[in-house]
C-alpha cells in the first residue's frame, strides 16, 4: 500500500486550485514552480539539486496509477508528500535502487498536475516572487 507522509510546506495552499507553470533542468537537479491560488505576486517553488528521474503528469493527479489499495496519509488539498511503496517506486530498475540506495520518491499534487520526482535529496520548497518563474 502506497503511504503518503505530507512534507511542511512555507506556504499553506489549496492545492486543487494549483498548477505547474515552469520548470526549469539545472546541472543535476530542477526547478518547478507553481500556483499559489489567490496571489499573483508569488509563486510556491520546489528545488531539487540532484534528480535522477522526473514525471509529470499534465492531467487530473494520479489518474494513471492504477493501485487498487488504499493510499494511506493522503490530506486533502495537500500539495507535497514523500511517497513510499508506489507503483512508480516500484517499476523502477533495480539497478537505479542498488546504485541511489539513498534515493525517495516525492509528488506534488495540484489540481492540473502531477510532479512525481525521484532524488536523494530533499526538495527545498520556497516562496518566490512570480518575476522569477522560470529563471
Amino acid at each position: 500500500m502506497p503511504k503518503y507522509r505530507p512534507i511542511d510546506q512555507p506556504f499553506a495552499i489549496k492545492a486543487s486550485f494549483s498548477d505547474l507553470i515552469a520548470m526549469t533542468w539545472t546541472d543535476r537537479g530542477i526547478i518547478a514552480d507553481f500556483i499559489i491560488p489567490g496571489e499573483d505576486a508569488q509563486a510556491l517553488r520546489v528545488h531539487f539539486g540532484k534528480t535522477h528521474i522526473v514525471r509529470i503528469l499534465d492531467e487530473m493527479p494520479l489518474s494513471t496509477e492504477s493501485e487498487d489499495t488504499p493510499k494511506e496519509g493522503l490530506v486533502s488539498d495537500h500539495f507535497a508528500y514523500l511517497v513510499e511503496g508506489s507503483l512508480f517506486w516500484k517499476s523502477q530498475s533495480d539497478a537505479l535502487k542498488a546504485v541511489f540506495g539513498k534515493a525517495r520518491h516525492y509528488r506534488f499534487i495540484t489540481g492540473w498536475t502531477c510532479l512525481d520526482v525521484i532524488s536523494d535529496m530533499e526538495p527545498s520548497i520556497s516562496v518566490v516572487s512570480r518575476k522569477l518563474v522560470g529563471a
